[in-house]
């Protein structure tokens, strides 16, 4: 541990598997105190007990639950906005509903956090905010990613704002924009994909393992490396960014 981030509270959303999990534990190997966060209990329970870390059940869909978690931790200086999720499909296939769910988790979920843990940021001068974009955005458009590309262009749109909007006063937000990363979620993407294409998993893999030009999948440990920079001092001169951890993909 070379304590990066000592004397930093870091508050994580998604925290239960993937890459919020992986930057909750990196944080707190770095030296913060970690407020895990996730909808289910069940899945930080593999972080209970981690040094330096307290796990609580969020809601991010919940905009009481959220306003509450920053009265009740005050002192937050690094968030991370890692909740999402990923619809597969077109503008033809994405209904109402499907549209609604992923503007509220993808992009109206990190406008109540940043809301509600701004203040405390400003009042101490000093704060950094990372959101979880895609390089499936207003970067490169991805197959069957609509929904899921139009929330993440907004993600980056919403992070510039709020950058530029207090570049003076201390606080910093950036984005982070993966590729294609394993993940539990991943896996559970490319079991649909198979069950309703007619594709055996290993085809369903070999595909999105194609799509990347390094020939593999991303880590979650890759993504939050470029996190611990993020919420660190060393990153002091960095703001406004969308920072593509993607293999690749994007050129």
């Amino acid at each position: 541990m070379s304590a990066r981030l000592a004397g930093k509270t870091a508050l994580v959303t998604a925290a239960g598997q993937g890459i919020g999990r992986a930057v909750a534990e990196a944080f707190a190997s770095e030296g913060a105190k970690v407020v895990a966060t996730d909808i289910s209990l069940e899945l930080l329970g593999g972080l209970s007990g981690t040094p330096g870390v307290v796990v609580e059940r969020l809601d991010m869909l919940d905009a009481v639950a959220i306003a509450d978690a920053a009265r009740r931790h005050p002192d937050v200086d690094v968030l991370f906005n890692g909740a999402g999720y990923v619809h597969h499909g077109s503008v033809l296939d994405c209904t109402e509903e499907q549209w609604n769910f992923a503007f509220d988790l993808n992009v109206r979920s990190m406008y109540r956090s940043i809301k509600a843990f701004l203040p405390g940021m400003l009042a101490r001068g000093n704060g950094s905010i990372i959101n979880v974009a895609s390089g499936a955005s207003s970067v490169k458009a991805a197959a069957n990613r609509f929904v899921y590309g139009a929330t993440k262009a907004a993600v980056i749109g919403l992070t510039k704002s709020v950058a530029l909007d207090f570049i003076t006063r201390g606080v910093r937000c950036n984005a982070i924009c993966p590729g294609t990363v394993e993940s539990p979620s991943l896996r559970e993407r490319m079991r649909a994909l198979s069950a309703s294409s007619g594709q055996s998993l290993e085809q369903v893999e070999a595909m999105f393992v194609a799509r990347q030009p390094m020939g593999r999948l991303g880590t979650a440990a890759e993504v939050a490396a470029l996190a611990v920079y993020l919420a660190g001092d060393e990153s002091r001169f960095t703001t406004g960014t969308a920072s593509l951890v993607d293999g690749g993909w994007t050129l």
